[in-house]
């Protein structure tokens, strides 16, 4: 009995220690972020009052994200960024799920050999001349699809999705093969509805490195109008380019935006960077969880 009690107490201890650490961590994720919230939205004449990590506006203005808006060059970044990332994470999954589908076919011939490859390419990769000089080869120099393309399917991610494959019983692909479906229809019909979890996650993968995409976007670009969001990020926090983002004549035609504080408007520019990814995790979370409930009942 008083065994059973010191296990208890011991276990309530151990999840308040766990629960503490979770909200530290929590709060070292979210403060900062909370803070380049705060910024933005602070009139821009009391900026420097919130010092530190501050959390709550000084005052209230949206000038910040009304000179964002105003860019012409910064909202074409947003819808080159949204447009690589849906075409580029779409051509991701699809390769990828077609080659985790072949590479799991017993019958595949020379599929030792051809995982061979695979693991070769995975440890070493090409560098980024041989890179350019291909790209450049077949034409792709400041077109998006040179982006777009980059990393067509990941040799870890391709693992990944192989080994979901892999769990799918194989009376059920004899019963599809015996109604008559092909590869094809194995794959859509079969594969795929039973590794949404996996494909979800993976496409979340895909998404966020399309989205923060911006080296390769520096060396192939050379076009402003094709430049993705990150890319002019880089060029305004990182590079300090003020003229980047909002323009010497923006600056210069409206006595507001010319007061801005620059501290603000980078704030902003992080806030508008960062909250499509935000908005992606709950979604991709429902279709993990309900990937791992269903694998849970499985007998």
């Amino acid at each position: 009995m008083h065994a059973h009690i010191r296990s208890s107490a011991r276990d309530r201890g151990f999840r308040l220690l766990v629960g503490f650490l979770l909200l530290a961590l929590c709060a070292i994720v979210l403060v900062p972020l909370l803070n380049l919230l705060a910024l933005s939205f602070s009139d821009t004449r009391r900026v420097s009052e919130l010092s530190g990590l501050g959390i709550i506006p000084k005052g209230f203005s949206l000038i910040v994200y009304r000179v964002l808006a105003a860019n012409p060059f910064f909202m074409r970044s947003i819808l080159n960024s949204i447009y690589i990332t849906a075409v580029g994470t779409a051509i991701n999954l699809a390769m990828t799920a077609m080659a985790a589908y072949a590479l799991t076919r017993p019958t595949l011939p020379g599929r030792r050999l051809l995982m061979l490859v695979v693991i070769v390419i995975m440890v070493f990769e090409a560098g980024i001349v041989p890179e350019y000089l291909v790209v450049k080869r077949i034409g792709l120099m400041n077109t998006r699809w040179a982006v777009i393309l980059y990393n067509a399917v990941n040799v870890y991610y391709l693992i990944i999705l192989m080994r979901f494959f892999d769990e799918v019983p194989r009376d059920l692909i004899d019963a599809a093969r015996v109604d008559g479906a092909g590869h094809g229809r194995i794959l859509r019909h079969v594969m795929l509805p039973l590794s949404q979890s996996a494909i979800a996650t993976l496409g979340l993968f895909y998404g966020v490195m399309h989205w923060n995409e911006y080296f390769r976007a520096g060396i192939y670009l050379n076009d402003p109008l094709k430049y993705p969001l990150q890319l002019i990020l880089r060029q305004f926090v990182v590079l300090d380019d003020t003229s980047a983002l909002i323009g010497s004549g923006t600056l210069y035609s409206y006595d507001e935006a010319a007061r801005l504080s620059y501290a603000a408007l980078r704030a902003g520019t992080i806030i508008v960077a960062i909250i499509p990814v935000l908005m992606l995790y709950p979604l991709i979370l429902k279709y993990y969880t309900r990937g791992v409930m269903e694998g849970g009942l499985k007998e």
